[in-house]
């Protein structure tokens, strides 16, 4: 008795992406379905490293690597193109590549900058979302230190990051490391140097402790950085930050103008699905989409909620859940190949680690707070681990922070 194999297509191969895919690889037979995976690009990149590239301690190749290093040829089918249009009815995905049919629909197409709507953001000021970003943040950066030799204006010295938030933080750390040397490389005096961050929240760092809060904000200001926090950005323009202080505007001037406060996820989510807000849905316990238990929606593009009732709150979207969906979708897509009920996820949060340059940190691990050395040696844990279970020993080995 012969039958029809099932289609399981993968949009996106980000962290959660592409661990649903490893798993799959690892759990289905080849009879048992066709696999295939879509992206954009060719290779996955750590978009937990972006801020390194961003400050130039990284090079954009060193946070990437092809995804043909995870794909088993025998079991998945990857496509290099931009998805276009999801038709969710007819069980099909439209790209740049043609038309695919699917029994079963993984969506993870991953975040984009999110501005909220604050005049001339889009337009003057570079983000951390991408490695072309991050590069084109450096490039600016590097371009205005350059410039500042013949133009002597302090502009040019001048830093302005939008967000104090993980990722804002991270990039500050990373720069008050990088700029010393790149001033020495240009002859500037690096006391000439000003970066401010402006956060419209009156703290920052909320999910860590306000030990840990201070140690993060007594290291960056120690080396320079001034934060501006209670105060919103209203508008940002060829000068840099328009921010409202004591319900009076004032313009903050500098050359490099870096916004790290937003992210969404995918534009398409909200032509495909009802419901959705900034690119994300809220889906049932089993990670599906109400209404289309074929459909997983995992990642950026999902709100997956902690509790129930007016409790309820979304997971944060970090690589460290975005791994654990990837792997829970994958059974649960298993489980419906043998004609089983699904499971609901639960989160097995780790703990959390933000790093300031390559040599501190602070962070929650296993319930324990962690800063200093010890929280950067775990930084570094948590990002080797992350290649090592998705990619495996080998691209563990050659990606990983421990070379």
């Amino acid at each position: 008795m012969s039958y029809e194999r099932k289609k399981i297509l993968v949009l996106g191969a980000g962290y959660a992406g592409l661990s649903t895919v490893a798993k799959l690889q690892k759990i289905i037979g080849v009879q048992e379905a066709d696999i295939t995976l879509i992206n954009k690009n060719e290779y996955h990149y750590e978009s937990t490293w972006l801020h390194e590239t961003a400050a130039g301690s990284m090079n954009w190749e060193e946070g990437v690597y092809p995804i043909a290093k995870v794909v088993d040829n025998m079991k998945t089918r990857f496509i290099p193109a931009e998805v276009t249009k999801i038709n969710r009815d007819e069980q099909t995905v439209e790209t740049t590549q043609g038309v695919f049919e699917f029994d079963t629909l993984v969506v993870a197409l991953g975040f984009e900058s999110e501005s909220f709507g604050i005049k001339g953001m889009d337009e003057f000021a570079t983000t951390i979302v991408s490695p072309q970003t991050a590069v084109e943040t450096r490039e600016e950066i590097e371009k205005n230190f350059i410039n500042y030799k013949t133009s002597k204006d302090p502009k040019d010295l001048s830093i302005l990051v939008g967000g104090a938030g993980f990722t804002g933080v991270e990039f500050l750390g990373e720069l008050v490391e990088t700029l010393p040397v790149l001033c020495k490389a240009h002859g500037i005096d690096y006391n000439n140097v000003k970066i401010t961050c402006v956060e419209a929240m009156p703290s920052m760092l909320p999910m860590f402790s306000d030990e840990l809060t201070k140690h993060a904000v007594d290291f960056l200001e120690a080396r320079g950085v001034e934060f501006m926090l209670g105060t919103a950005i209203t508008a940002a323009n060829e000068n840099g930050f328009v921010v409202k202080v004591n319900d009076e505007e004032k313009q903050l001037e500098a050359s490099s103008v870096v916004w790290t406060a937003g992210v969404r996820g995918s534009r398409l989510m909200e032509e495909s699905f009802e419901g959705v807000k900034r690119g994300r849905i809220v889906v049932k316990e089993d990670l599906t989409i109400d209404g289309y238990p074929n459909i997983f929606a995992i990642g950026d593009v999902a709100a997956v909620m902690n509790g129930t009732g007016e409790n309820a709150r979304p997971y944060p979207t970090t690589a460290q859940i975005a791994m654990q969906l990837g792997e829970h979708t994958a059974k649960n897509i298993k489980l419906q190949l043998n004609g089983e009920k699904t499971e609901g996820f639960e989160y097995d949060d780790k703990g959390t680690v933000c790093s300031l340059g390559a040599n501190d940190g602070v962070g929650v691990v296993l319930g324990r707070e962690i800063k200093g050395k010890s929280a950067a040696f775990m930084k570094k844990v948590i990002d080797t681990r992350a290649v090592l279970k998705i990619g495996g020993i080998v691209l563990g080995a050659t990606k990983g922070k421990f070379l």
